[in-house]
């Protein structure tokens, strides 16, 4: 078993410890630095990290190989990348750029295969001059979706 394999083995036993975290990413350097990326249903809080932290080193021999491990919840500003993370933030305003258009809107859905927004946009009236308020809607499948980041308003 090579060395990632081991250490995907372990974080997928950690991670079914504790099934409100799930992986964004894992990448082992080729001089053994460990990066881990997690989120969970409800945030990522520092134990959680900790304990998926413990769950691969206590378990790898550093006798057999020297490694550095960093494991860390998805950033604030981070882009979102699985369904799940889409599913966590139903509600929440997030810009989703694709290849034609960038939309700033509220996610109302996700489900395995799409994402529904809402959001509202100024357009000329249909008679007369001027502009309106219209509510729009769009359902864009991830496939689709080139990058989508949550925004964050104080």
């Amino acid at each position: 078993m090579s060395f990632k394999e081991k250490v995907q083995e372990l974080l997928d036993r950690g991670l079914e410890q504790y099934p409100h975290l799930f992986l964004i990413d894992l990448n082992i350097s080729s001089d053994y630095k460990i990066n881990v990326t997690i989120d969970g249903d409800q945030g990522v809080s520092l134990q959680d990290c900790i304990d998926m932290s413990r769950a691969i080193e206590h378990n790898l021999d550093r006798e057999e190989q020297d490694f550095s491990l960093e494991v860390a919840s998805a950033g604030a500003t981070s882009p979102l990348k699985l369904p799940r993370q889409y599913k966590k933030n139903i509600g929440r305003k997030i810009e989703v750029t694709t290849a034609t258009e960038t939309i700033e809107a509220q996610l109302l859905n996700a489900d395995d295969e799409k994402i529904s927004l809402e959001w509202k946009a100024r357009e000329p009236k249909k008679i007369g001059k001027g502009k309106e308020t219209v509510i729009k809607n769009a359902e864009i499948p991830y496939s689709e979706i080139k990058k989508a980041v949550i925004v964050i308003s104080f």
